[in-house]
């Protein structure tokens, strides 16, 4: 039988990758890990390609075992992991032996966890992707007593370095913190809003529990229209923030529908809607205003990042001879 991770307790999981690329122009939305930052870091840890697939673990608890020896990276949420009962650290890599229940609890101040595996987990795949689609019915959500597959291509691994609790590659952490704050550019709609446009950075917002991977949906003191024309439908941005009708602000993520007739305020940058993807129903928000050139530059500084982890993560590879693995993995996003 081939090496396998046993499912104990699934909570609300599923597994993801970055998205359906260059599909909108047929009505898809792109869908994928909701904090892409902490998913790639996840498999940068492991040594895989960024897009290759991973566990997406949303505020429940959830737990596995390894038919095989693996080398594993949690990201995301502040959370306890544990292997065979010790605690084990977030955002490194570690290696848990065949048959030890690996446990992810407790999730906190964010909304989601990420678990990769060295040698990445395999899915089925719809136009170059796992991500499921909600609209399409397609997608793996695990559940209590699943067999995942592990890719193939990497030998059992187990290292006494990886094991070693004071081994660490230095990954810089975001902040998980209320009330967050996520940056914004103008939208295309800015001026029908007149000086009530400034309402959306001088007023906190409540996340509502109707929000998910569409959109997160927010009350607070929301701008008003002064334009009485209608708003064609029209192509939306994915971080779209949308201002219908009474007291609530729409702001769309990665599952969005492509069109959309509401007119938009703003548009959460790329940094900004990994933070978005970690925001919990109940929480407080905060927009920021960004340039488009200042939200260009944070999103190279954290591709930065990424690249200078990549790096690390394979000086340490190589130097523990350690094969990389060859994994199929769908085209990455471009900045």
């Amino acid at each position: 039988m081939a090496d396998h991770l046993v499912i104990h307790r699934a909570g609300l999981s599923a597994v993801q990758d970055l998205g359906r690329f260059g599909r909108s122009r047929f009505g898809l939305p792109v869908n994928g890990a909701l904090d892409q930052f902490s998913a790639r870091v996840a498999n940068v840890l492991v040594g895989n390609d960024e897009s290759a697939p991973l566990v997406e673990i949303t505020m429940l608890d959830f737990s596995c075992t390894p038919s095989t020896d693996v080398l594993l990276a949690v990201t995301g949420a502040p959370a306890e992991i544990t292997v065979g009962g010790i605690r084990r650290p977030q955002w490194e890599p570690t290696a848990v032996r065949a048959g030890e229940t690996v446990t992810i609890g407790g999730i906190r101040l964010g909304a989601r966890v990420y678990l990769a595996l060295r040698g990445s987990v395999a899915a089925p795949s719809l136009l170059g992707s796992c991500a499921p689609d909600t609209i399409l019915g397609f997608g793996r959500s695990l559940r209590d007593d699943d067999e995942l597959a592990i890719g193939s291509g990497v030998p059992p691994i187990d290292h006494p370095v990886l094991r070693h609790p004071v081994f660490r590659l230095g990954v810089p952490v975001p902040g998980f913190r209320e009330p967050w704050t996520i940056d914004v550019t103008d939208g295309p709609d800015v001026a029908e809003f007149g000086a009530s446009a400034t309402r959306l950075f001088d007023a906190e917002y409540t996340v509502s529990p109707q929000s998910n991977h569409i959109g997160l949906r927010m009350r607070g003191d929301v701008p008003q229209r002064e334009a009485r024309g209608e708003v064609l439908s029209r192509g939306v941005p994915v971080g779209a923030v949308e201002v219908p009708a009474g007291e609530e602000l729409l702001v769309l993520h990665r599952g969005r529908g492509v069109t959309a007739g509401y007119p938009v305020l703003a548009v959460v940058t790329a940094t900004g809607l990994c933070a978005l993807g970690q925001v919990r129903p109940g929480q407080r928000v905060r927009f920021r205003k960004r340039s488009v050139a200042e939200a260009v530059t944070a999103h190279r500084a954290q591709r930065d990042v990424l690249r200078a982890l990549r790096q690390r993560a394979s000086t340490l590879f190589d130097a523990l001879r350690l094969p990389m693995p060859t994994t199929s993995a769908p085209a990455s996003e471009t900045p």
